[in-house]
């Protein structure tokens, strides 16, 4: 585990022959002497009665009413008097980011019975150090109770007394529940071996019941911590001994929790049933939805991707947020210019417009908010999926049944045949959907679709490539958007810093060539703070490429195209590579440069 713990200062822990909670006259004192509280603030909490209450930490009943630190006039939550706690003790500060905590290996240090009682949480183990949080620095016999029954060193760390309790009931419901549904089924080999095994997985030995009431905490769970740590896929991944959970956070793979593989199966089940997919049938891919809610009670759509693998079934769980949607174009990344040329393009009476990059590069979220835009009730939007991603009453969607012949040129000969003004292909793969889509815009419609290649131009040269001929793609499609996410800085804690050395500037001129501009004078960097947690960056943001096809690019397109000539003439068209894209937003403090090269690198 490497959760970070901040050394601690330099004064001595203030201590007591017998242990004591802290009380709130000294914390009052203490944050008043400190410059934290004003006289005013520090009268009120000394003198009203409902700031006497034993039952609550005193660090609790002085966030709770929000008085502002008469240093900087920000809020005095939790954490800051927290970590004030912990240099007023001399003891270290830690954050507890359940995602870098080991939690099998937590709950197995001590009962949950005896880390409610004393309020106490292990949170990292190094060597022969033993690393346990407490928010109650003068409760201290525990410590050598420990040391002996562990033979480790301990080490008191300072935490949020809120996560304390909260996540003491979270870990421990949650070992509790795996060791009782694993205590409830069978093991049925210590998982699959090989692929000849999978296909003999479950016809021995007797599984845990998939709506065993343990197996559905453990589902709910992993949905509600997937849902509060803001992951966008939730990845469960069987092992020859073990199931693997992990979270896509920001476009990084983080793992979370490791699961006995016999609890993984019936928790897969218990997916799959509530996705509506065959139990059964645990040889080949099969796909699903789960519409769930959130916490605050905002409900959540769940899009469900299987597969076998050597070990067992894997599942890909994609997380749909319903505000995506209702984001103007500004919140996804457009900027003034970008926006004016999207809006001229999809406001056309007919024609192909094209949305390109890679799998999970954003492109479904700007096709749905675009065409939430055009769906108005004098327009016919329909659209041909696989699978449909999210469920918009606007549209009217249809999905890719390929075992009934139902493909993509199916679903549009099918679609023109239902009056429609624009039409959503979900991806261009083969000739025959591409000549559908050139038919529908002939006709005088709008159609909307997606490419996987790298850049706008490439998608021109991927039309020609599968037999398009060039005079019908220079007749039809109107432009390419190609794009990209990166990660966006996070406003609490980035920094500012100069932009003027040789190497940046250097960089600059690589970056956003073959176009000049002059380089910022200052740039941020990530620094990394409990909300972001310590990462420095939060959410994300699209960098785009928009190729207008005008009559200079229409000339460039025959059969025999240069890719290399026709993206020399679309930068005269003005067509701001990626890279510039992502440049300006550096410039403008939302992300680094590093961040940019990585999705569109120099060269």
């Amino acid at each position: 585990m490497n959760t970070p713990v901040k050394s601690p200062p330099a004064k001595p822990v203030r201590s007591s022959a017998v242990d004591r909670k802290l009380q709130m006259r000294e914390v009052v004192e203490g944050l008043s002497s400190d410059g934290y509280l004003s006289a005013e603030d520090t009268n009120h909490l000394l003198n009203d009665q409902k700031y006497r209450r034993g039952d609550m930490h005193p660090l609790v009943l002085i966030a709770d009413a929000r008085f502002r630190n008469a240093k900087n006039g920000k809020a005095l939550d939790i954490e800051t008097l927290t970590e004030w706690l912990a240099g007023f003790v001399g003891l270290p500060y830690f954050h507890i980011d359940p995602l870098k905590i080991d939690m099998r290996a937590v709950t197995e240090v001590m009962s949950a019975d005896y880390a409610q009682r004393r309020l106490i949480l292990p949170v990292e183990f190094k060597g022969k150090d033993a690393v346990i949080a407490t928010s109650e620095p003068f409760v201290t016999a525990w410590e050598k109770d420990l040391a002996d029954m562990l033979r480790l060193n301990i080490r008191r760390v300072i935490a949020n007394p809120v996560d304390i309790s909260r996540y003491i009931g979270e870990f421990y419901n949650l070992a509790r529940s795996v060791k009782r549904a694993e205590e409830t089924g069978v093991d049925v080999g210590g998982g699959v071996n090989n692929f000849e095994q999978l296909v003999e997985l479950g016809k021995s030995g007797r599984q845990l019941d998939a709506n065993d009431h343990h197996i559905v905490h453990l589902v709910d769970w992993l949905w509600q911590y997937a849902f509060d740590q803001r992951a966008s896929d939730i990845h469960v991944e069987p092992r020859r001994d073990v199931g693997i959970m992990r979270f896509r956070i920001d476009g990084v793979l983080h793992e979370v929790y490791q699961m006995p593989a016999t609890v993984l199966v019936a928790m897969t089940s218990r997916i799959k049933i509530l996705a509506r997919m065959d139990v059964v049938e645990k040889r080949r891919p099969q796909d699903g939805r789960i519409k769930t809610r959130m916490p605050d009670g905002q409900e959540i759509e769940l899009r469900i991707s299987s597969m076998p693998t050597a070990h067992g079934e894997k599942l890909v769980m994609r997380i749909f947020d319903p505000e995506v949607l209702t984001k103007d174009f500004s919140e996804l990344g457009f900027s003034k210019e970008e926006h004016e040329i999207w809006q001229k393009l999809i406001y056309s009476p007919g024609g192909i417009l094209l949305v390109t990059g890679p799998t999970g590069s954003g492109k479904t979220t700007t096709l749905y908010s675009t065409l939430k835009q055009l769906a108005t009730p004098e327009v016919n939007v329909c659209s041909i999926e696989d699978p449909i991603e999210m469920i918009e009453p606007k549209f009217n969607q249809m999905q890719v049944v390929h075992d009934i012949g139902l493909g993509f040129a199916e679903g549009v000969r099918a679609l023109m045949r239902q009056d429609p003004d624009i039409i959503m292909v979900g991806e261009i793969r083969d000739l025959e959907t591409a000549e559908m889509a050139v038919q529908a815009a002939l006709t005088g419609h709008l159609v909307f679709s997606t490419l996987h290649t790298n850049d706008a131009p490439t998608s021109v040269t991927r039309l020609l490539d599968l037999g398009v001929p060039s005079y019908l793609v220079g007749a039809t499609v109107l432009g390419v958007m190609a794009q990209r996410l990166v990660r966006t800085l996070c406003p609490h804690c980035k920094e500012k810093v100069p932009f003027h050395r040789d190497e940046d500037i250097n960089l600059w001129n690589s970056t956003i060539a073959p176009f000049k501009a002059p380089p910022p004078e200052h740039v941020y960097k990530p620094v990394g703070c409990l909300e972001c947690r310590n990462t420095g960056y939060k959410g994300r943001v699209g960098i785009y490429e928009i190729l207008v096809m005008d009559r200079s690019i229409k000339k460039f397109i025959t059969d025999k195209t240069d890719l290399q000539d026709l993206t020399r003439e679309a930068y005269k068209s003005k067509m701001r590579p990626l890279r510039v894209s992502g440049a300006m937003k550096v410039a403008q403090g939302v992300t680094t440069m590093e961040e940019v090269l990585k999705v569109a690198p120099l060269g």
